[in-house]
């Protein structure tokens, strides 16, 4: 073995010595990124299909994210909320204005905000709805992914993210994605919350019927429940608007963020609402150390900048309908199905044909990285800052991976 492709087994090698197994990666050692591509350990040139689960959004290492990254650093990066500072409140003002919410409440993690979404729901049923005390109740679909905590994987459809981690918080009711006529059926006085996905992401990408979320809207109105969704791989652009949600023109009473609000150099999250909701939090019932934390505040907004200047909503529109074209237009027998909304698709592979892990390491081989979900669908997320014909040679990559599997 010669020198240049022992740098990638060797850091495999060390990973998985040191690390724990919690994931299952592909054989390929990341070193650098720049814009959608990426090397790995020996020089090698991918494109990235996947940005980190849409967290990579304005693309690897954009300069103005860099910039205020950087420059915020050699000013002040933490301060706890103990004091005020000079970033947060024009960050979290932006963010609220696109969202068109009230308040924000500022976390790190995607799991963080839906947990702090989950306090907020509970509080406000027994605060403004009168739900009897430790009564309330919030409604979830099945096939849901919202994040890894004890609460949240309690909630969970999915057996492997439950197994061996109960005993789990009471509180919550799995009811069918997509399904208004069930959800609404599953509402009762102790309901404070709907929460839901506009786009299972995990799920394997899966759209639900047109207009399922403005009978969400309107069913929680009638029934004075809140209508929470989880935005936190939909949001920023992901879907060709702002916000996936925009798509049925309506307002959430709640928004969990977080992934590209990070702009792709760290984690940077929020719980965003209408006043009232996030009005019940007050001094002590609430925190977190590093949430709003000035360096987080700073990337944060120029991440939300590099999106609305560089139109990169406008962008994913675009360039998704294009991709779910071309892919829908392959007509190989290994595709079952092809779904998603701006720039992510799922394509669902057949299984009698090959399994979605195999096809994503043949696509390696080719030079382009994504992942497999659920072991028959693989994902297509590329950083919205992709060109069409850097989105066109991947889309041609795949179709001879699964053209030479064919043969």
């Amino acid at each position: 073995m010669d020198m240049r492709t022992s740098l990638n087994t060797d850091a495999i090698k060390v990973e998985e010595r040191w690390c724990a197994h919690n994931y299952k990666p592909l054989p390929v050692v990341i070193s650098r990124a720049e814009g959608v591509w990426m090397w790995d350990a020996e020089g090698r040139r991918y494109l990235d299909m996947m940005s980190a689960y849409s967290a990579v959004n304005t693309g690897h290492g954009h300069p103005r994210v860099l910039k205020a990254l950087v420059e915020q650093a050699g000013r002040v990066a933490v301060v706890s909320r103990a004091f005020h500072t000079d970033r947060l409140g024009p960050f979290l003002a932006r963010l609220c204005q696109l969202a068109g919410l009230d308040g924000a409440c500022p976390m790190n993690t995607g799991a963080e905000a839906v947990e702090t979404a989950i306090k907020a729901a509970r509080r406000w049923g027994y605060r403004v709805k009168n739900i009897p005390a430790d009564r309330a109740e919030i409604l979830v679909a099945e096939g849901n992914f919202h994040g890894r905590t004890t609460t949240i994987v309690g909630f969970s459809a999915e057996a492997a993210y439950r197994d061996g981690f109960g005993p789990f918080a009471p509180g919550f009711r799995l009811v069918p994605f997509g399904d208004a006529t069930a959800m609404e059926a599953a509402i009762t006085p102790h309901t404070a919350a709907i929460l839901v996905e506009p786009i299972q992401g995990e799920a394997g990408i899966v759209v639900p019927p047109a207009g399922y979320l403005k009978r969400l809207r309107e069913m929680c109105d009638r029934h004075n429940v809140l209508l929470i969704l989880d935005e936190i791989q939909s949001g920023l652009g992901r879907t060709g608007r702002w916000f996936a949600h925009q798509h049925e023109e309506i307002r959430p009473d709640g928004l969990c963020l977080g992934k590209a609000l990070g702009g792709g150099v760290m984690p940077v999250s929020a719980f965003v609402a209408r006043r009232d909701l996030i009005d019940m939090f007050v001094p002590g019932n609430h925190g977190s150390t590093f949430g709003g934390n000035p360096l987080a505040a700073a990337v944060g907004l120029a991440a939300l900048e590099v999106i609305a200047d560089e139109g990169l909503v406008e962008r994913s529109a675009e360039l998704g309908a294009h991709m779910m074209a071309r892919l829908s237009a392959l007509n190989s027998p290994a595709i079952r199905a092809v779904r998603g909304r701006g720039l992510w698709v799922g394509v669902d592979i057949d299984p009698a044909f090959a399994t979605a892990r195999a096809v994503c390491e043949r696509l390696m081989d080719k030079g382009v990285l994504s992942k497999e979900t659920h072991e028959t669908v693989i994902r297509f997320a590329p950083p919205l800052v992709i060109s069409r014909p850097e989105l066109d040679w991947a889309i041609d990559r795949f179709a001879e991976t699964l053209d030479g599997m064919a043969r």
